[in-house]
């Protein structure tokens, strides 16, 4: 009994997590990792980025199920992003091995700070459609409620960034949808519900990747198991509600609630680390 109740609390966690994560596109790995920090204090990091990179891949493939449905994945880039984003992904599952927890806490804290600040702080306006060829690789999809979306964006910067993504968000254990979602609609041009969905179905190939690494290297095991199963299970429930409210929240609203989760965890791990030391 003490065993399950052990466990158990972690299944809502998870139920929180995904469904805030997939709103966000972000995967929900940037709120958990900061809370297996605060639970499980004698871990070291890369026990805790694979636990959060399963749950990752939990909650990314349910979600990605429901923004299929709807239209909103854009699978051709996904699977172009993904032919650099993998490699990165498998690489910072090996680093992750030779970063002390202090360091990493603090570069943890410092990149949710200044993220959510720069995405709190740009504004988004109504998206401005481009034309074919303006940027390279343009791009047009219907989703399923009809209606049209146009842009166009550079391959090449698109790809380099998800080789950046693949590798910080094995590092971090995030999931990468913190960096992928802002940079797709900031850089990008992608509209913000497009980004949100196709940056979710991409985190679910590049999690997948990050935690067989982590299986092969023994970092994930068994008594790692029972946590990510759990976390897991609730993540993908959450992933289908979080799915749910997209169709009803303006995307301006989606990154200013993407700006204030971070910020906040931000600074709770950098206090965190002050108080470790």
């Amino acid at each position: 009994m003490i065993f399950i109740m052990q466990y158990l609390w972690l299944v809502p966690l998870g139920v929180f997590i995904g469904a805030f994560g997939t709103l966000i596109g972000a995967g929900g790995g940037f709120m958990l990792v900061p809370i297996l920090l605060l639970v499980y204090p004698q871990e070291q990091p890369a026990t805790l980025t694979a636990i959060s990179l399963g749950v990752v891949c939990f909650n990314a493939t349910s979600g990605s199920i429901s923004y299929a449905r709807m239209g909103r994945v854009d699978f051709r880039s996904g699977l172009l992003f993904l032919l650099t984003g993998i490699p990165g992904a498998i690489a910072g599952a090996y680093l992750v091995h030779y970063i002390p927890r202090h360091t990493f806490e603090v570069v943890f804290g410092c990149l949710m700070v200044a993220a959510g600040a720069f995405i709190f702080f740009r504004s988004y306006g109504p998206h401005e459609r481009t034309r074919a060829g303006q940027m390279g690789f343009h791009r047009e999809l219907i989703d399923a409620e009809g209606h049209r979306h146009e842009w166009s964006y550079n391959l090449a910067a698109g790809m380099t960034l998800s080789a950046f993504v693949g590798l910080a968000s094995s590092i971090l254990g995030i999931g990468g949808g913190i960096i992928h979602v802002p940079a797709m609609v900031s850089l990008l041009n992608f509209p913000v519900h497009f980004a949100t969905a196709t940056s979710h179905f991409i985190l679910a190939a590049m999690s997948l990747a990050g935690t067989i690494e982590h299986i092969a290297d023994g970092t994930l095991g068994r008594p790692q198991a029972a946590r990510l199963v759990a976390i897991g299970l609730g993540a993908m429930v959450g992933a289908q509600i979080g799915a749910r409210l997209s169709r009803r929240i303006h995307g301006r609203w989606i990154m200013k609630s993407l700006a204030v989760a971070l910020g906040l965890v931000g600074v709770r791990i950098l206090v965190a680390a002050a108080m470790s030391r």
